[in-house]
């Protein structure tokens, strides 16, 4: 019998969702506008230095997240495949120089917001390993906004 053998190449992926008790249309809002990115995508204790969110395929998405100590750490990714209400796409590198290609999925049910992200990394880094928690953080953080908000 012939010996054969596969490699297998996998990427490192994150999946990860949440339900929040607020419309769609709030939580849709919160991606797509820089003055409401700011103000959760970055995880404390880290703050947002700076955001630019041009909200249209092929525009920039722009993080650039301050740790306490002052040292900057840009994250600089483009949107791809946009569908209104429903879909998010956006791919591009984490300060590690990961490559990073990420899919944010919206689904609304008797006026909650379920948020499906599914990353997918280049290779496996501690900026991926610390994702799961980097991203229960953020969707915290993106909770406490359109709590306020609604």
């Amino acid at each position: 019998m012939p010996e054969s053998s596969r490699v297998t190449t996998k990427r490192p992926e994150l999946v990860t969702s949440r339900t929040f008790d607020a419309p769609l249309r709030l939580v849709w809002d919160a991606w797509t506008r820089a003055e409401h990115v700011a103000k959760w995508f970055t995880p404390r204790p880290l703050t947002t230095g700076d955001c630019e969110v041009d909200f249209r395929p092929g525009g920039v998405f722009r993080v650039v997240m301050t740790m306490p100590d002052g040292t900057p750490h840009e994250m600089r990714a483009s949107f791809g495949r946009i569908v209104e209400h429903e879909l998010i796409e956006f791919a591009g590198q984490i300060p590690d120089g990961n490559v990073v290609e990420t899919t944010v999925r919206f689904t609304e049910a008797g006026g909650k917001t379920t948020l499906a992200v599914h990353q997918v990394y280049a290779f496996e880094s501690d900026a991926t390993r610390g994702a799961p928690i980097g991203w229960k953080a953020t969707l915290d953080q993106l909770g406490q906004l359109v709590a306020a908000r609604s």
